[in-house]
């Protein structure tokens, strides 16, 4: 399919999305959002993509938050149909199969923080800025920010983020754990495409449980959880991949996974 405000590509076996509207920083309206939920429900059904990266277009902006034009005359009607598919959408991006990573190149504010933060981790450029600066417009976050961010960064310190609205730079938010590594600009596509490989080149099924148990099992007390990642557990014994890697283990050599 073609898009008018994202990009998509393959490379090997990793799906590149773009939010593409430079011009705008990237800011996402109502079209980018519906896009993008249409491209999340293609890819979690393509058995050729193992992982996601997503970027921002330009050099500028990851994100820089939704689009205020669009927001600014909002009936309260209005709103909550903004904020129930931006959160849609980002649960989507958050539950997919494949694993997801950011690549965080610039400013990602606001509702950019908040599709950051559904992606699975985090690397940012030494030129990323963080933020939910809501307040300052006299709104409060609206596509999961106030609840994925404290389940990151800790209560306190996403209360303060929250509060204040302030920015924070990428040293910062690597501080507080909200991402992974930080690269210099010319560095992080590389950098992400370096990592996803990795996670390719492992066992696609085990890779995909595993993120399953991750993120349900934070929703769950410790007894439930543990129960889950049994299940998880016992599935990839119904899979070839792990007759491969046990059996490559013990041979000393190296798995040829094939994904099923």
């Amino acid at each position: 399919m073609e898009y008018k405000t994202i990009l998509f590509e393959k490379k090997d076996r990793v799906g590149i999305i773009t939010i593409n509207r430079p011009q705008v920083l990237n800011a996402l309206n109502s079209e980018v959002l519906e896009e993008l939920d249409q491209l999340l429900d293609i890819i979690a059904k393509d058995e050729s993509i193992a992982v996601v990266i997503l970027t921002g277009a330009g050099e500028k902006s990851f994100v820089a938050g939704a689009d205020i034009s669009q927001m600014r005359n909002f009936t309260p009607q209005q709103a909550r149909y903004f904020a129930k598919l931006g959160q849609k959408v980002l649960s989507k991006l958050e539950r997919i199969p494949q694993p997801v990573i950011a690549a965080v190149n610039g400013f990602a504010l606001g509702g950019g923080c908040e599709i950051a933060m559904a992606c699975d981790f985090r690397i940012a450029s030494t030129k990323a800025k963080f933020g939910q600066p809501e307040v300052g417009l006299g709104v409060t976050a609206g596509f999961g920010g106030t609840q994925r961010l404290p389940r990151l960064v800790g209560k306190g310190m996403a209360a303060e983020l929250l509060y204040t609205g302030e920015m924070i730079d990428a040293q910062e938010a690597l501080r507080i754990g909200l991402v992974n590594r930080v690269v210099e600009p010319e560095e992080l596509m590389p950098k992400a495409l370096e990592i996803a490989q990795k996670i390719a080149a492992k066992a696609k099924l085990a890779v995909f449980y595993s993120k399953a148990a991750l993120n349900e099992g934070l929703n769950m007390d410790l007894e439930r959880a543990l129960a889950y990642e049994a299940e998880m557990f016992a599935l990839c014994f119904t899979t070839s991949d792990q007759k491969e890697g046990m059996d490559a283990f013990l041979n000393k050599r190296k798995p040829e996974f094939k994904g099923e």
